[in-house]
């Protein structure tokens, strides 16, 4: 299997008015986030609120992802924090032929890097065909990897543990490991990852900033002048002032309203918040041009 690289959106969930999982209009944004210009798109991941769908739900969006154009792109999460039902949430997956995934070890508990060399052994023991891109993201999870226990899993695991997403920022300016993937988990991370040898990013925000993310990435393999990555970080920075998911579905919602539809217990920007929100990106003459979810 080649290396993962490129320009990745964790991407954003859609839901109906019921708060029912809409499985072919959230198949339609990550299909047009890869038009707009993404080598592929994170299912399930934080940004897509799947630690509040139900498993059911998942599913039903698996089988209908299985005959997207693009089902060689997708990177699938499990948002579980129970290892068996991760475990089969992947089998499923597999199934369906679904084997890149990106998975983050459980939260709540504390625990230690022995641990979770012990987790990730107990998910590849189940599914060795896998291909698992770590989640390196403490805020949300409470643990934070060390440089030493990605290098032990993959020494361990070479075929299977094959990338992490770094939204920590600890790890992708001092991992060296050959023929493995590293992610920072933000826009204001690409060109300075990409010069230290970093594959690309994964990250919410591409959710709207996909052009103009891919543009900087091609211009760095081109070795062309980079004219837009002064405006793809400040376009990150705005949404960095507000919950990412929140400010997503707020900016969005005006080109259709199906946005405005969060599981609880996430809510919309108030008027003040998503006031600035837009005022600050208007400012910026940024507008993402992303197709309605139809």
């Amino acid at each position: 299997m080649s290396q993962i690289k490129g320009i990745f959106a964790a991407s954003m969930s859609i839901f109906n008015e019921n708060l029912t999982l809409n499985s072919n209009k959230t198949i339609n944004h990550v299909e047009n986030l890869i038009d707009q210009g993404c080598h592929g798109v994170a299912i399930f991941g934080s940004t897509g609120q799947a630690q509040l769908i139900p498993i059911s739900e998942k599913i039903n969006l698996l089988n209908n992802l299985s005959t997207s154009k693009y089902r060689n792109n997708y990177l699938i999460g499990t948002g579980l924090n129970s290892l068996g039902e991760t475990i089969n949430l992947m089998k499923i997956s597999i199934s369906l032929g679904f084997k890149k995934f990106l998975i983050m070890p459980p939260a709540y508990y504390k625990y230690g890097d022995k641990e979770v060399v012990d987790f990730y052994s107990n998910i590849i023991e189940k599914i060795p065909e896998c291909k698992i891109i770590l989640y390196n993201f403490e805020k949300l999870c409470g643990y934070k990897f060390s440089v030493e226990c990605v290098e032990k899993l993959v020494k361990q695991f070479p075929n299977q543990i094959v990338g992490v997403k770094d939204s920590s920022y600890n790890l992708y300016e001092n991992l060296k490991i050959d023929n493995f993937s590293i992610f920072p988990g933000s826009e204001l991370k690409l060109l300075s990852g990409l010069k230290l040898g970093c594959s690309g990013i994964i990250t919410a925000t591409c959710n709207v900033t996909a052009k103009l993310s891919r543009t900087v990435y091609d211009d760095f393999f081109s070795k062309k002048k980079q004219t837009s990555n002064e405006k793809l970080c400040n376009v990150r920075k705005v949404f960095d002032q507000f919950n990412l998911i929140s400010g997503l579905h707020s900016f969005l919602m005006d080109e259709d309203k199906i946005y405005k539809n969060l599981l609880p217990p996430i809510s919309l920007l108030d008027t003040i918040d998503k006031k600035k929100l837009i005022n600050d990106l208007k400012n910026l003459n940024f507008n993402s041009n992303i197709t309605k979810a139809a």
